[in-house]
């Protein structure tokens, strides 16, 4: 991966160049007929191709003010691929938006509007493009390795199996069995871990990342279901950093089946980041749509809800997201406030459901406000089925492969919801959730949705009594 002063000229040069190269494209004579031509709005404009001093102008200006607007990305860190592409995207706009200032304000040092806009649209597409292919692994070229653990005997295995260029390791003091753990560091380091930089403790994890520009991350802790260890793990899937594991700690995490050795890769993002763009926007499109067509049903629900029991409209709870961190689900209040209990129940055998709530829970009405969740990103439409906090311990306890289910964002519905596993039968609603992990794909959600609306349509329209088997947890609002 390049870095360094190596990164920097690259990035430089590169954005100077791609953009000198954009402004002479956007201001040849064919372009600009084309695109004043048939482009709807700048059909009304003139063929203005700038020639002489006009077009040095151009040129000097639009490359430097592309320089100075992507400042930001000259420095070497590591990036989820996603993350680069938006940042470089809207440093790109505000550079856009200067020229176009400078042009209303300066007259003769003004773009043409259309080679502005053409500018702009070839500089959203070159720009990204590049920052993701000097990022990209040289062949033969070891990775940035850090070792970040509190167990001093695993880590002194792992550093045996590292291939890469071992940057240094962090460590709590606390775990070191020293008396005076800051001079025996400055003196020549730990027993096992000679010649290796300490860094710091855990809690420098991210600042260590971005400061030595980090490419892998090999964990090495006593216990693999701590929170240090998913809040490093949650560090690197952040920060767009690869991730490692000592086999013999592989239960609590998602890893390919083919990884050999005795370090293990830790599939921290399992989506290809083009598989993450269509799925993510399918999410957005889904979401926006549910909210606007159910938003007059939105207003008579929440009457209903106020006219049939006390207590507030919507109902709130905390659920685990992505790698062990937490949010707010909000829903149509479907049951009496008092007496939630973390344990499960089917819905026949609760008395806390109101009379407006089975209606709610029968046709899923109740998961409108989650549309809100997805819109904003921490939830997904299709997914394993976020879990109550509270809940988590128990189901944890039933298994120790619970917690793959973190290396993906939770969705409103799943494979494990359409196959009507229940929380009261934890193992079966595991094994569907992990299968969906292992199959998960765009066009693979698409089924699952298409069959999730079938079922509910069958639920709906059926008038016999409620199905618990679609909504297993009576004893609170799942």
């Amino acid at each position: 991966m390049t870095t360094g002063w190596r990164y920097r000229t690259l990035s430089v040069t590169g954005v100077a160049g791609l953009t000198a190269l954009a402004v002479l494209l956007a201001n040849h004579a064919i372009p600009q007929y084309l695109f004043t031509t048939y482009v709807p709005v700048f059909n009304r404009l003139d063929v203005t191709v700038l020639t002489g001093m006009s077009l040095r102008r151009a040129l000097s200006m639009s490359v430097f003010f592309t320089i100075m607007a992507l400042i930001p990305m000259y420095k070497p860190r590591p990036r989820r691929i996603l993350d680069a592409v938006f940042l470089t995207q809207k440093r790109v706009l505000v550079c856009g938006l200067a020229l176009a200032t400078l042009g209303y304000f300066q007259w003769s040092h003004r773009l043409p509007r259309a080679t502005l806009v053409m500018l702009t649209g070839i500089l959203l597409l070159v720009l990204p493009a590049w920052f993701v292919a000097i990022r990209r692994p040289i062949p033969g070229e070891l990775d940035r390795t850090i070792i970040v653990g509190d167990d001093l005997a695993q880590m002194r295995t792992v550093r045996e199996a590292v291939d890469g260029d071992l940057l240094g390791y962090l460590c709590p003091t606390a775990a070191l069995p020293i008396a005076e753990p800051e001079q025996a560091l400055a003196d020549g380091g730990v027993a096992g871990l000679e010649n290796i930089d300490h860094l710091g403790g855990l809690s420098r994890v991210e600042d260590v990342l971005v400061e030595y520009d980090v490419d892998t991350v090999v964990l090495a802790f006593g216990e693999a279901d701590r929170g240090e260890f998913f809040g490093a793990l949650d560090a690197c899937y952040e920060h767009g950093v690869a991730a490692k594991v000592h086999r013999d700690y592989t239960d609590s995490v998602l890893t390919p089946d083919t990884s050999v050795g005795p370090l293990v890769d830790v599939e921290v993002e399992p989506w290809d980041w083009q598989d993450y763009a269509f799925k993510r926007t399918f999410d957005i499109c889904f979401a926006a749509f549910g909210l606007v067509v159910w938003a007059p049903v939105m207003l008579v629900i929440a009457v209903a809800i106020k006219l049939d029991s006390s207590g507030p409209v919507l109902y709130k709870q905390e659920r685990t997201a992505v790698l062990g961190e937490t949010f707010p689900v909000y829903k149509f209040r479907s049951m009496v406030p008092e007496g939630e209990s973390a344990e499960p129940t089917a819905d026949e055998q609760n008395d806390r459901v109101t009379n407006v709530g089975r209606v709610l829970r029968k046709t899923h009405l109740d998961e409108i406000p989650q549309l809100w969740t997805i819109l904003t990103g921490r939830m997904s439409v299709v997914g394993p089925r976020a879990v109550w906090t509270d809940e988590e311990a128990l189901l944890e306890a039933t298994s120790q492969m619970w917690r793959k289910r973190w290396f993906v964002k939770p969705g409103l519905t799943g494979l494990a919801q359409i196959n009507g596993a229940k929380s009261t039968d934890p193992k079966a609603k595991l094994q569907w959730d992990i299968e969906y992990i292992r199959k998960q794909s765009f066009w693979f959600d698409l089924k699952i949705v298409i069959r999730q609306v079938w079922i509910i349509l069958l639920e709906t329209t059926n008038s016999g009594p409620m199905d618990a088997a679609s909504r297993p947890n009576g004893s609170k609002e799942d």
